[in-house]
């Protein structure tokens, strides 16, 4: 695996790729890797002659300093997992390379998913997000990109994204990968003390309770519970939503749609996110 540190560098080389012939996969990550980041490096392995991953902490996207500092660091076993797993290249910029000197900032016209769910108590999140992904995909204008379905919103802002720029990259969204007991697999679970990884799954329990009884209960009912279980649980509750795949809230079933549901609950100071489709 190569590893580069320079914007230009990685440009050149992922564009010698595209001129022999080539097509390249990225993975864009945080780091602290996980079997989450990994299954979207073997996906990307088997449909890409090249897999490319980026690990950078992006500072726009945190509303939240604190969080920002707290967010944990594994780089010499992220390269360990990225080189076993067959991943090509990794890109690992410093600020500096990915918003140099004279970047300016623009708006993403994301229209409401700027504002609901992670938009309404995250605000300014999704510009951050947009802003580092449209900067990798410049430095890295790779053939598929490939992100997680866990962060289901962030799935489609980058998709608004990819439609509002024209840019030629098709996205890839992989299934969310569990835990043994169902919790999502995350970086934040690190975070995580002993007796909080115990209580954390129910975030899983309660998605799976609100999909088994989805054909039985109406949709406010089955949202009523599921703050119950949360807040019996010890969690700190920012939402519970039942949303179609465009990520608008419904009152009822329509017989055909698909429903998701999506949850964001602080377990003391950790906050997690999760989804399920509970519609099928």
């Amino acid at each position: 695996m190569i590893i580069f540190h320079q914007a230009a560098a990685i440009s050149n080389y992922v564009e010698n790729q595209h001129r022999n012939g080539l097509h390249t996969g990225f993975v864009p990550t945080m780091g602290a890797l996980h079997e989450g980041h990994i299954s979207l490096i073997r996906q990307s392995g088997e449909a890409n002659d090249i897999t490319i991953c980026s690990i950078f902490v992006n500072p726009t996207q945190f509303n939240n300093p604190a969080d920002f500092a707290k967010y944990p660091s594994t780089l010499e076993k992220d390269i360990d997992l990225l080189e076993a797993s067959g991943c090509s290249a990794l890109f690992l910029p410093n600020a500096s390379s990915i918003y140099p000197d004279g970047y300016k900032a623009i708006h993403y016209p994301l229209g409401y998913l700027d504002s609901v769910l992670e938009g309404s108590f995250r605000p300014g999140h999704f510009q951050g997000v947009c802003q580092v992904v449209d900067r990798l995909l410049q430095i890295i204008p790779a053939t598929n990109l490939y992100l997680g379905q866990k962060d289901f919103q962030q799935c489609m802002v980058i998709r608004a994204l990819i439609d509002y720029k024209k840019i030629p990259v098709k996205l890839h969204i992989g299934a969310t990968i569990r835990e043994s007991d169902g919790l999502a697999m995350s970086s934040r679970n690190m975070r995580l003390n002993a007796e909080e990884r115990q209580r954390a799954v129910q975030i899983y329990r309660t998605l799976t309770f609100i999909r088994d009884h989805f054909h039985t209960q109406k949709l406010k009912d089955l949202q009523e519970q599921a703050l119950i279980q949360l807040k019996q649980a010890g969690f700190k509750i920012d939402y519970v939503s039942l949303c179609n795949d465009k990520l608008e809230a419904q009152e009822r079933w329509d017989g055909k749609s698909i429903v998701q549901a999506l949850i964001a609950a602080y377990l003391n100071e950790v906050r997690l996110i999760d989804n399920m489709c509970v519609s099928n």
